[in-house]
């Protein structure tokens, strides 16, 4: 709190200031524009800020110290000091011998972490040779049907020393009961599997439509994994709550922490309804967030975040363990942001959203390569990515100190405006009946979609300045070097399928598959009947369908 004297004092020195020395300057050149935001329905930008902006701030209650609550300045005492994030770079190539490939390249390359895409016949729960795939097989990530390509992928590759992150949501537990099954071969205890699924299915219904059953079925798949990990594999985060492809989708910085928080509320409700304590699932929850272009909006952003769900998780829930407060993220750097125009520019632009994500304190960060606006990247590309973060933390200083923009009254300020914005956002969603209410009648949709409708009518107007795109264009034709799929993939892949079910005990499929769906049919915990079937070499498809046997398939309303 600053003194009430001297923050007059403060105020009559702004004013003279505005009228003896502003307003020459302004009668004269004027300003760039008339009035500044953060994003497109985002916050004002004033010309400047003065203690006066923070003149309520009480250090203790509004940043405190890292480690401490409200972990507005981090979760952890040491922060990067005392370990460097985890460095993911996302792959995930057509076939699984191609993903461990470039695995296997990443982690020679110095990457601390794994992180998994799939593409979408498994994200969506079919197998290659459903007619629902075909042309998509490997196109978006590697493709995997049985336990047999992911053997492949990790071939080589110890899970005790490894963490994997893997982008899968509404298959997450037959991923999971995959990767718990490839620990059991390594002779890795469960306990020590360390990674992160995204297991996030109400960002599905909102932002990507990548989903399978109906919100309640899939709700209960993923409280089924709380409680399973809770009890086998204790480090291994069970969710990742994105607000990462709400952002993609168009939303601004405080609809995706509002919405992302929402989701968080939602799934903690839907846990402790089916009989979980708090505080023994809490801690393994994660969230995931995207890192744009405002380099301070993006940093306040992240502090904002930390703070308001350490406030929900203890007044709203009444959490005692320090950890089911803390806030823990991945970053991954802004997909939409990248142009296919002039390339190279997104290297750029990926060192600005990197820079803003270690500066906010993210736990672990993703750095896209300049070619992904036109294709999966290129390991040069991969490389360059990979060495943006490691001149981050070795080169820059960024990680050298704790929450360093800390006390600036711009971000001070910025970071209470969005903090301000986000929780009116969340008691609409509240009045609305809750997240799940709010996205089955759309309304969260619609107000993505109405700021993603506002923000490309300023690019195509010219009032959003996009280098490359919509000024500073070159006359010339790109020719980047992007990487290519083999067409021949998807047959081989299919081929590979038709060998493992050639192969294995068509009885004990079947057996596991039964018991999967009586298990469905009841309220026993999904988790471990998909393990037996994905040791049986169950195919995703076949597990997915005996849970569509059981529960349906969603349908949005109009």
């Amino acid at each position: 709190m600053f003194d009430p004297d001297e923050l007059e004092r403060i105020r009559e020195a702004k004013d003279e200031w505005e009228e003896e020395t502003l307003a020459p300057t302004l009668d004269r050149f004027g300003e760039r524009e008339e009035e500044f935001r953060t994003d497109t329905e985002g916050q004002e930008v004033e010309r400047l800020y003065t203690p006066d902006d923070v003149a309520d701030h009480d250090y203790r209650e509004d940043a405190g110290f890292p480690g401490e609550e409200p972990y507005t300045r981090g979760v952890y005492p040491t922060m990067h000091r005392g370990r460097l994030w985890t460095m993911r770079q996302y792959a995930g190539m057509g076939t699984a011998a191609e993903t461990n490939e470039r695995f296997e390249y990443l982690i020679e390359n110095g990457s601390s972490g794994l992180s998994m895409a799939f593409d979408l016949p498994t994200q969506k729960g079919y197998d290659s040779d459903a007619a629902m795939a075909a042309g998509e097989v490997g196109k978006a990530g590697v493709a995997i049907d049985t336990l047999r390509d992911m053997e492949v992928v990790f071939d080589g590759i110890p899970l005790d020393e490894v963490s994997t992150s893997m982008t899968i949501n509404a298959p997450a537990a037959v991923l999971l009961g995959m990767y718990i099954a490839i620990g059991d071969q390594q002779g890795v205890p469960r306990e020590d599997l360390r990674g992160t699924i995204q297991n996030d299915i109400l960002k599905e219904y909102i932002a990507r439509n990548l989903y399978i059953y109906p919100p309640e079925s899939s709700m209960r798949l993923i409280t089924d994994i709380f409680e399973f990990c809770g009890a086998e594999t204790p480090n291994f985060n069970t969710i990742s709550i994105s607000g990462y492809h709400i952002r993609e989708a168009g939303s601004t910085a405080a609809q995706e922490i509002a919405f992302t928080l929402g989701d968080g509320i939602e799934y903690v409700e839907a846990a402790i309804d089916a009989g979980l304590d708090v505080d023994e699932f809490a801690p393994q929850l994660s969230f995931f967030f995207n890192a744009h272009n405002n380099i301070f909006e993006e940093v306040a952003k992240f502090r904002a975040a930390r703070r308001m769900w350490a406030q929900i998780m203890e007044e709203r829930f009444g959490a005692e363990n320090p950890k089911s407060k803390q806030l823990k993220f991945h970053t991954q750097t802004g997909g939409s942001t990248l142009t296919a125009q002039q390339v190279e520019n997104n290297v750029v632009r990926v060192g600005y959203q990197a820079l803003a994500a270690v500066l906010g304190g993210t736990q672990s960060l993703h750095t896209n390569g300049k070619d992904e606006a036109l294709s999966l990247p290129t390991e040069k590309s991969v490389r360059t990515a990979l060495r943006t973060q490691q001149i981050l933390a070795h080169e820059s200083g960024a990680a050298d100190t704790i929450d360093p923009l800390a006390g600036s009254y711009y971000v001070e300020s910025l970071t209470d405006d969005l903090e301000e914005e986000a929780f009116e956002i969340l008691d609409d969603v509240d009045r609305r009946g809750g997240m799940l209410d709010a996205v089955e009648s759309q309304w969260v949709q619609r107000q993505i979609q109405d700021v993603a409708y506002e923000r490309q009518r300023e690019i195509e107007e010219g009032e959003r300045v996009i280098v490359g795109v919509n000024e500073y264009q070159v006359d010339e034709e790109p020719d980047p070097d992007v990487e290519k799929m083999d067409e021949e993939d998807e047959k081989r892949q299919k081929e590979r399928l038709a060998e493992v079910k050639a192969e294995r005990d068509d009885d004990a499929v079947e057996e596991s598959l039964a018991a999967l769906r009586d298990a469905a049919a009841g309220d026993a915990n999904l988790v471990p009947p998909i393990v037996d079937a994905v040791k049986a070499y169950a195919t995703v498809g076949e597990i997915s369908n005996a849970l569509r046997d059981e529960f349906g398939e969603y349908r949005p309303s109009a």
